[in-house]
C-alpha cells in the first residue's frame, strides 16, 4: 500500500501537535510493521514555518530511502521567493509535489501569489496536497477553485474533509475533474460513503503518521487497521491503497 499522508519530526518547531525525535530507519520501521510499502513524506516544520532550511531537512530525509518515500515540500506563498523555491524544491532538492496548509499558513486559497507556484508545479507533473476540512481557510470549496483554475495540476485534498467537512469534499471531488480525496482522519462511516460515492479513481489514503509521542507511530498503525472495518470491497480497498496513488506518483 500507499501511505499518502506522513510527517517527518518536529526537528526545529514545538507545537501543539506533540511528536517525537525519529530517523528515518525508524519511520521506515513503522512503514514496515503498518504494511506500507511506499510513503508520501511532507514536512512538520515546514508547516508552521515554512522556509527553504524545513525543505532541506525533509529532502534529506527522503533520500534515505528513496525506493520507499517521496517528498513534498512547502513554500511561504506570500514572500517575493516563494517562486523560485518552489522550482529549487522540485529541481535541486528533487522533491515531487507541493503541501500547502492554509489554515496554519495563513493565506487564502483564493490569492493570486499561488497561481505562478501551482505553474511550477504543474510544469513537472508533480501534485499539490492541501490541508483540508478546517475553515475558514481550508474548505474544499475554496482548493477546488484553486484547482479549476489550474486544469493541468493533479491536487489532492489531505484530509477529505474531517469529520466536519467531509460532504463539501465529497461533491467537490465528484465535480472537479482535477480534484484528488485522501482519506486520512475522515471518520469511518463517512469513508464508507466516501467509497461509495466518489469517482473510484480519485481516492487516496493516509495516516497522517509522523506527529506520534511514539517513534512506532501507533495511531497510524490503528489507522491502517481500522480500515478492515469500513465493509469496503477488494477493488476499492486496491484502488485506494495501490492504484490511485500510483498514478497519482507518475508524472502527469
Amino acid at each position: 500500500m500507499i501511505d499518502f499522508h506522513t510527517h517527518t519530526p518536529a526537528w526545529e518547531t514545538a507545537t501543539w501537535l506533540g511528536g517525537t525525535p525519529f530517523g528515518a530507519d525508524e519511520f521506515v520501521g513503522f512503514m514496515d510493521s503498518a504494511g506500507i510499502e511506499r510513503a508520501v513524506v511532507l514536512s512538520h516544520d515546514g508547516l508552521f514555518d515554512p522556509t527553504p532550511e524545513s525543505n532541506d531537512r525533509l529532502s534529506e530525509f527522503v533520500r534515505a530511502y528513496p525506493d520507499r518515500m517521496i517528498g513534498f515540500g512547502t513554500v511561504a506563498v506570500r514572500r517575493k521567493t516563494a517562486v523560485a523555491e518552489a522550482e529549487r524544491m522540485v529541481g535541486e532538492l528533487g522533491l515531487r509535489g507541493l503541501k500547502l496548509h492554509p489554515w496554519l499558513q495563513g493565506f487564502s486559497m483564493h490569492e493570486r501569489s499561488l497561481d505562478p507556484i501551482c505553474e511550477v508545479i504543474t510544469s513537472v507533473g508533480g501534485v499539490l496536497l492541501s490541508h483540508d476540512g478546517t475553515p475558514p481557510y481550508s474548505t474544499a470549496g475554496q482548493i477546488a477553485a484553486l484547482a479549476r483554475r489550474h486544469p493541468k495540476l493533479r491536487v489532492v485534498l489531505g484530509h477529505g474533509g474531517l469529520h466536519d467537512l467531509w460532504r463539501e469534499a465529497l461533491v467537490m471531488t465528484q465535480e472537479t475533474e482535477n480534484l484528488y480525496l485522501c482519506i486520512c482522519g475522515t471518520p469511518p462511516y463517512a469513508a464508507r460513503h466516501i467509497l461509495q460515492e466518489a469517482p473510484p479513481h480519485k481516492v487516496i489514503f493516509g495516516t497522517d503518521a509522523g506527529l506520534s509521542d511514539k517513534a512506532s507511530q501507533d495511531y497510524a498503525v490503528a489507522r491502517v487497521k481500522e480500515i478492515d472495518g469500513w465493509g469496503i470491497t477488494d477493488a476499492q480497498r486496491h484502488a485506494m491503497l495501490v492504484d490511485n496513488p500510483q498514478r497519482l506518483l507518475e508524472p502527469a
